[in-house]
């Protein structure tokens, strides 16, 4: 017999978003340029006692790399608690040894869009040479690791596997551990906190770059804790020596804003600190192209709309929910003419079980669109949208009429395994 909503949400954030404890249409390749500004939201003012993996490598006289040639995988996001960006903290360290950069999707400023090939280019800020990890090569090849002793990871994760930094941080380890090299991370914080596990699973047949490490949907992790798990799991067909610098002052339950860190725009559509518990709610959603979710608009990832969608009764029906942190208001589209739906508000304070939210709100939508959500879709969109979601069954269930509450009780067996196995990993309480 099917739960009713709130029912099912209750029993989701208590049985699968217990404690740890206890990118998001490719265009021919170009290249960014080099000097954008990092986009902060605050002058930085860091909280006493916090100190990011880059702090503690520089701390402790940049010990882990003296002596070695390295190579630095990087964008915008990757600075020092003061704000200074991490690759001219490590070539004043370093000096020469700092060989060339790397840099992921949305490039080394962070500002190329969703799916947009960047090309190679040089770093005003250190005059080097930076090779782009988001074109037609993915992962570092031998010609790229041959003049390198060591390979050092640091950008800003958002906390959800669809996010490609932590596909191409996997990857990367992957061809070091193919050629000899050494990796090294430098441990940043997960802007969704490390207390709650929540999502779907992935299939290893659905592997790609948008679901290339098999954690759950919310893992968790900060990118040092899953570099680690890559490795002690098995899921890459090398394994380098990992050495991972970890932070100080972090634990699992602190928000963004107790850092005191600026946050910096991980891409064009996560602005905002709280952006990314946003990108989880309704993300997946997205994926769908007869959808608006506020791409292109000052709140990407706020909006859960579609034609014929009444956005008042939508509204009304979420709110009587009473779900924790979670507010729905109606929205009609100024991107897409005939599109109207909802404006969800997160209260990231509220820990809001934003994956059990997102699915609920797929539902809803191909639900009061009468299916104008779902159709039009050709095999490509839909077998992304299969990809991002780590499974067949979100589309299957859709298809078939199988309530999204059953789809969302029967991820509990895999996270409460999750849970168990990702313990030898953590790094922080």
């Amino acid at each position: 017999m099917p739960m009713h909503r709130r029912q099912a949400l209750s029993l989701f954030t208590g049985a699968m978003g217990a404690s740890l404890l206890a990118s998001c249409t490719s265009t021919p390749p170009a290249t960014p340029p080099a000097t954008a500004p990092a986009i902060a939201t605050a002058p930085p003012r860091p909280s006493d006692g916090f100190a990011l993996g880059i702090d503690q490598l520089e701390q402790n006289g940049f010990a882990a790399l003296k002596g070695r040639r390295v190579g630095f995988i990087t964008n915008q996001t990757s600075v020092n608690r003061l704000g200074v960006p991490s690759r001219v903290v490590l070539q004043k360290g370093l000096g020469r040894d700092l060989k060339v950069l790397f840099g992921p999707e949305h490039g080394l400023d962070t500002r190329a869009r969703a799916g947009d090939h960047v090309g190679d280019g040089r770093d005003a800020a250190t005059g080097l040479s930076a090779l782009s990890l988001y074109g037609p090569t993915r992962k570092p090849t031998p010609d790229m690791l041959a003049d390198l002793d060591v390979l050092v990871f640091e950008i800003q994760d958002i906390g959800v596997r669809s996010y490609t930094y932590i596909s191409t941080m996997a990857l990367a380890m992957e061809a070091c551990g193919e050629a000899g090299k050494d990796f090294v991370v430098l441990d940043r914080p997960n802007p969704l906190a490390g207390t709650l596990v929540q999502g779907p699973p992935m299939e290893e047949a659905l592997r790609s770059f948008v679901g290339q490490v098999p954690v759950p949907y919310r893992h968790g992790l900060t990118i040092g804790e899953l570099a680690k798990m890559i490795i002690g799991k098995g899921w890459i067909k090398a394994n380098p020596d990992l050495t991972v610098v970890p932070m100080q002052g972090w634990t699992r339950s602190v928000l963004w804003p107790q850092t005191g860190l600026s946050w910096i725009a991980t891409s064009p559509n996560i602005p905002n600190w709280d952006s990314p518990f946003y990108c989880a709610a309704t993300g997946i959603l997205g994926e769908l192209k007869n959808v608006d979710i506020g791409i292109g608009t000052p709140k990407p990832f706020h909006y859960a709309a579609a034609r014929g969608i009444d956005g008042a009764a939508f509204a009304k029906a979420v709110n009587e929910q009473n779900l924790a942190g979670v507010q729905a208001k109606p929205y009609v589209s100024t991107t897409k003419p005939g599109y109207s739906g909802i404006e969800i508000v997160l209260d990231p304070d509220a820990q809001p079980d934003v994956m059990a939210l997102g699915i609920m709100l797929i539902y809803e939508v191909v639900r009061r669109s009468n299916g104008a959500a779902l159709a039009g879709n050709n095999a490509s969109s839909l077998e992304l949208f299969t990809k991002v979601y780590g499974s067949d069954t979100l589309l299957t269930s859709l298809r078939n009429g199988t309530s999204w509450q059953e789809l969302v009780t029967g991820w509990a067996p895999y996270i409460d395994t999750f849970k168990r196995d990702c313990q030898a990993y953590l790094l922080y309480r």
